[in-house]
């Protein structure tokens, strides 16, 4: 197991030149005049906004993940679920919305399949479900499978229960004579001795294995335990000192083509040999009670060397982003892979001071496709969306940012959930302005755009090859 220095890095606040609003990026308190006024944007000279597309009426609740699949982005929302036409940015519309409410709704796409985590107890699995104790045996939360191969007609198909629900999930598609398979990772924590389905210690994940043409058959054919020794015990410090106790994971990133897998697992990060889908094997830790207060998700570099791991300090819901909290709190660290151990060599985190209103932490991102060079853009809630050079591992720069003005309608939650570049935009999906389509014009990222995906689930990551295509 691999901890970093005790000691954390000074912070590194750059300025980033071609703002549209005067903003101070220096390492002292916020003044007004830095921060945007409600919903006025801020950004770096090289970001276009291309444009914003609401959340559907129907869907009344935050919008979540993403996930991308030729011409059509899927957008997660606690009420359910949105496919938009992507295939020209510029006019990026809602093709359908399905209601089917069960948070987080984070998403993945395989084929004519969408898969949708849901961590809310239901009082069964249907779409008309409401709420209800997951005390009570009969309540439901797990994964549910619709069919996409209609966009604008999605079909509910299937549901597998799972422990605990499922707070995210992760696909590693079968391989060779497994092709005709998908095997779905279910993260999830909060294990409670009230909860019949939902038993301490809970130091598991759940896998479903999925037939591609016989979705109805799906279910859950192992739960293998990840923490035989119970994993990181936590501390009892008060918020920010607080490094969460192990129970499960929150978020798993794989890496089929290299047979490998990082978990962000609440108290510590894991690398994992997925060689074999339904037993995977821990093979690496890392642990920073010193920084790191909730480990939330996990990207490789392209070459598989390098992992960063999130923290989601404050649950998402706090304003991290600012002079009290300081550099190295609900940021993201970075770790080269080394003889199969964790190396630490760095944290990051957005230079620009947030508003107490606005909660703001390290969320999700994917990689940028740039020759060379390790590049991911980022979501942090109401500190916008970040992209960020990690080439040099231990001392990451940010080179584009966008971001809004407080959320005056929905202080502390609000902002970005999650950002991700394809096929040469960024998508930004905004708790409660929808989905944001931005243009990153610089030269060091020009030549991205060569590289087409035919699809994107940010969690279960393809290597591309710059300038080649994927």
């Amino acid at each position: 197991m691999s901890t970093p220095p005790r000691k954390g890095l000074t912070g590194r606040f750059l300025f980033v030149a071609g703002v549209t609003v005067a903003m101070v990026l220096a390492a002292v308190p916020a003044q007004a005049a830095d921060i945007p006024a409600p919903g006025e944007i801020a950004k770096s000279g090289n970001v276009e906004h291309v444009t914003n597309v609401p959340k559907p009426a129907s869907l009344t609740d935050i919008n979540t993940d993403m996930a991308f699949q030729g011409d059509y982005a899927f957008v997660g929302n606690y009420s359910g679920f949105s496919i938009y036409d992507i295939k020209d940015p510029k006019k990026t519309s809602v093709v359908s919305s399905v209601v089917c409410p069960g948070g987080q709704m984070d998403l993945s796409v395989h084929g004519d399949l969408l898969f949708a985590a849901v961590d809310s107890s239901r009082n069964n699995d249907s779409c008309s479900s409401v709420g209800q104790s997951a005390a009570i045996k009969e309540s439901w939360e797990g994964v549910r499978i619709f069919d996409v191969s209609d966009k604008q007609n999605p079909k509910y198909v299937k549901a597998v229960e799972t422990n605990c629900g499922s707070h995210t999930l992760t696909l590693v598609p079968g391989k060779g004579r497994d092709k005709k398979n998908v095997y779905v990772y279910v993260s999830s924590y909060s294990p409670n001795a009230s909860f019949p389905d939902c038993q301490p210690p809970h130091d598991k994940i759940s896998i479903i294995k999925v037939p591609v043409k016989n979705p109805e058959a799906a279910e859950v054919v192992a739960t293998p335990v990840l923490f035989p020794d119970g994993g990181n015990p936590g501390e009892s410090l008060p918020y920010p000192y607080r490094t969460s106790a192990t129970s499960g994971c929150h978020d798993i990133t794989a890496y089929p083509e290299k047979d490998i897998a990082a978990g962000a697992c609440m108290g510590e990060g894991i690398l994992m040999d997925i060689s074999n889908p339904v037993d995977p094997k821990v093979t690496a830790t890392v642990r920073d009670d010193e920084n790191f207060a909730f480990w939330h998700s996990a990207t490789f570099n392209n070459k598989g060397t390098k992992v960063v791991f999130t923290d989601e300090l404050g649950g998402g819901g706090a304003a991290t982003c600012n002079e009290a909290i300081g550099p190295n709190r609900g940021a993201n660290a970075y770790y080269d892979l080394q003889d199969g151990q964790f190396a630490f060599k760095g944290y990051f985190k957005i230079p620009r001071h947030q508003d107490d209103t606005e909660n703001c932490v390290a969320h999700n991102g994917s990689l940028i496709p740039v020759k060379g060079k390790d590049i991911m853009v980022q979501a942090w809630y109401q500190g916008g969306i970040s992209v960020v050079d990690f080439t040099d591992s231990a001392n990451a720069q940010e080179i584009a940012f966008f971001e809004r003005g407080p959320d005056s309608a929905h202080r502390l939650s609000g902002g970005f959930w999650s950002a991700y570049y394809y096929n040469g935009h960024v998508y930004g999906s905004d708790f409660n302005l929808g989905l944001d389509v931005l243009k990153i014009n610089d030269d060091l990222l020009d030549k991205a755009g060569k590289v087409k995906f035919k699809d994107l689930n940010p969690q279960t990551q393809d290597s591309y090859q710059p300038d080649k295509g994927h």
